[in-house]
């Protein structure tokens, strides 16, 4: 949410380990170890911190740190971070890299909270429940990023939805740090926003009407008043 127009594809690379954070009246800064998504990083790149898009402010060998402005605490999970906490780590794709998950914008719609983990056979259950206008773009076997993780939503409900895991997955991911209660970032599936917003009617102005009408810019009154 700090990165300019970026795109990531939630999938992880790294998890991450927040070290220190420096919080202000209503900013944070903080620090982060890894060692992967350093490599080919510069400062002013952008990395998705457990699918929050930040930007790189410096480095160190072994972590980097990057400022968190006062809407992203206020709309994600971060505000709850605390040194040791793990966050999920994704550099943004390069214009030649291969896409393998969704498209992730690293700007969070909001925060849900874990409501239920179970195992099914070779599968990990997860049921998040989340406000109405979060699930209002959510729909059965679309996407849904959680915590920075593409995943397909297996069931929807007005009032949480579910996803279905591979151990693999919540074993890379800090998917497997969350309980019950535990609150994550979401990433809605960019895609029904757009729609949802050129289904809205609109009130035309005059010289869109105008251009419609005529794409010359000429009207009946204009070519009377020059004796036409």
């Amino acid at each position: 949410m700090n990165g300019g127009a970026k795109t990531f594809t939630g999938i992880i690379e790294e998890i991450g380990e927040i070290r220190w954070i420096s919080r202000g009246a209503h900013s944070a800064v903080l620090t982060i170890g890894c060692r992967r998504v350093l490599d080919g990083t510069k400062i002013g790149d952008s990395i998705a911190v457990s699918g929050v898009c930040l930007t790189v402010t410096s480095m160190g060998k072994d972590s980097f740190t990057a400022d968190v402005m006062s809407e992203t605490l206020e709309r994600s999970a971060l505000s709850e971070a605390k040194p040791g906490t793990r966050v999920n780590l994704e550099r943004a794709m390069p214009a030649d890299g291969r896409f393998g998950g969704h498209i992730v914008a690293g700007h969070i719609d909001g925060t849900g909270r874990v409501t239920g983990i179970r195992r099914d056979d070779n599968a990990v259950w997860y049921t998040v429940a989340a406000g109405p206008g979060i699930l209002r773009y959510i729909v059965e076997k679309g996407s849904i990023a959680i915590n920075g993780i593409s995943l397909t939503v297996a069931r929807v409900t007005d009032h949480d939805f579910a996803v279905s895991i591979i151990p693999h997955t919540q074993e890379e991911t800090n998917l497997a740090d969350c309980r019950q209660g535990s609150v994550v970032n979401l990433e809605c599936d960019v895609i029904g926003k757009y729609v949802e917003k050129l289904m809205q009617p609109r009130e035309e102005t005059p010289a869109e009407k105008t251009s419609a009408a005529d794409p010359s810019g000429l009207t009946e009154e204009f070519l009377r008043k020059f004796g036409f």
